[in-house]
């Protein structure tokens, strides 16, 4: 019997080691999603605060990011055109 006893010996402590695992498994899923909720929080309000700065000092000449803000007004520009030839295809 000393045998089987030892068979369930090393079954039970596996068992137990891989649950152990799991629940680690589990835990650290748990935390990289709590980690990808924060990064989208920062995301989220750097593009805001960009957003901000642009509706602020898009006008100005002598802002320090006055490339990109033409950048910008460019791009609007041309999804406006590019919108309008669409509602024209369409008859609209």
């Amino acid at each position: 019997m000393d045998f089987f006893e030892k068979v369930g010996e090393t079954i039970t402590e596996k068992g137990k080691e891989v649950t152990g695992k799991a629940k680690n498994i589990a835990e650290i899923a748990g935390l990289r999603n709590q980690i990808s909720a924060c990064e989208d929080v920062i995301r989220k309000n750097y593009l805001e605060i960009g957003r901000m700065y642009y509706e602020r000092f898009k006008d100005e000449e002598n802002n320090e990011f006055a490339e990109q803000c033409t950048a910008i007004a460019n791009a609007k520009n041309g999804v406006e055109a590019l919108e309008g030839k669409i509602r024209e295809i369409k008859g609209i």
